[in-house]
């Protein structure tokens, strides 16, 4: 299995800084309903973990995705096994949520 290349939330930022830009890209967050209910990331897509292999036809592969969980571990799973299912352009936000929280917008909680 190759690597899955990492973005920590800055780079990804910088990669695409403004929303219009994010039309080019897909954050996916995978994290299950309980934690959406405690924080969240405007304009990501959510799938939970369980549900993509039920739901891949739901993701655009012409475009990059950066999946994201709360910490990192989940969305590196769930990132090896889109590279496994002919996904090309997928990478892991290091550090998930919480790391978009110090990192970005700390408007959202840390749990």
């Amino acid at each position: 299995m190759p690597a899955i290349p990492e973005l920590s939330p800055t780079e990804f930022r910088e990669r695409w800084p403004v929303a219009l830009d994010r039309s080019e890209v897909t954050l996916l967050d995978v994290r299950e309903l309980v934690e959406l209910a405690l924080a969240v990331v405007e304009g990501a897509v959510h799938v939970p973990m369980r549900e993509v292999p039920s739901r891949l036809a739901e993701l655009d592969r012409n475009k990059p995705l950066v999946v994201m969980c709360h910490g990192g571990a989940r969305s590196r799973r769930v990132a090896e096994f889109l590279v496994a299912n002919g996904f090309d352009q997928v990478f892991n936000l290091k550090g998930g949520i919480d790391a978009w929280s110090e990192e970005i917008d700390p408007q959202i909680p840390r749990y």
